[in-house]
C-alpha cells in the first residue's frame, strides 16, 4: 500500500521479499517474536502504522524475548566494531575521557552482575556523563522495574531505528 506520500525506505521495506524484511527487520531489533510481528504486519500505509506495530509488538515481549533483543546490544562504551549503528548511537561516549571509560566499564559490570544482562539505554544524543548517571541510578532498581526500564528503551531505540530505515532514500 504505497502511495505519492509514503517515505522511499518504507515503500521499499514493503517491497522486499520476506526473508529480506525479516533481516532487515532483525537487524533493527534481535527479538524474533518482534521481528516476526512487524513482519506479519506488512504493508505498512505510513510511517505512524510501523511505530504502532512496533510499540505493541515491544508490549508484548516476553521476559525471555527481552533477553533475545538485549542480546543484540553492546555495551555502553563498547560499540560493536564495524557496526556504524551502534557507533552512531553510543556517540556520546566516543570524546569521553579514560577516567569516564573506565567508570563506565566499572558500572556496566555491576549492573549485569545485577540484572543479569547489558545497562541497556537509547543513547543517541546522550552525553557519555549522562549515560553514566544513569547506570548510577537505574542500578538501585527492582529487577522487575528495570525489566520495564529495559522495555521502554528498546522501544526507543527500535523507533529510531525503524526512523532511519523509513527515511532512506536507497536501500
Amino acid at each position: 500500500m504505497t502511495s505519492t506520500s509514503t517515505p522511499p525506505g518504507l515503500a521499499r521495506f514493503n517491497a522486499l521479499e520476506e526473508h529480506a524484511a525479516y533481516a532487515v527487520l532483525h537487524e533493527a531489533c534481535a527479538s524474533t517474536a518482534w521481528t516476526k510481528r512487524l513482519l506479519a504486519a506488512r504493508p505498512y500505509a505510513g510511517p505512524e502504522d510501523l511505530y504502532s506495530a512496533s510499540d505493541a509488538a515491544m508490549a508484548d515481549l516476553s521476559a525471555e524475548d527481552l533477553a533475545e533483543a538485549m542480546a543484540g546490544h553492546p555495551p555502553i562504551g563498547r560499540p560493536k566494531p564495524g557496526d556504524p549503528t551502534s557507533g552512531r548511537e553510543q556517540r556520546g561516549m566516543s570524546g569521553a575521557s579514560e577516567e569516564l571509560r573506565a567508570e563506565m566499564l566499572e558500572l556496566n559490570l555491576a549492573y549485569q552482575e545485577r540484572f543479569g544482562h547489558v545497562f541497556l539505554i537509547c543513547a543517541t544524543g546522550l552525553t557519555g556523563e549522562q549515560m553514566r548517571d544513569a547506570v548510577k541510578e537505574r542500578i538501585g532498581n527492582s529487577p522487575e522495574q528495570e525489566r520495564e526500564n529495559v522495555r521502554a528503551e528498546l522501544g526507543k531505540i527500535n523507533r529510531i531505528r525503524l526512523g532511519n530505515l523509513v527515511q532512506e532514500e536507497q536501500a
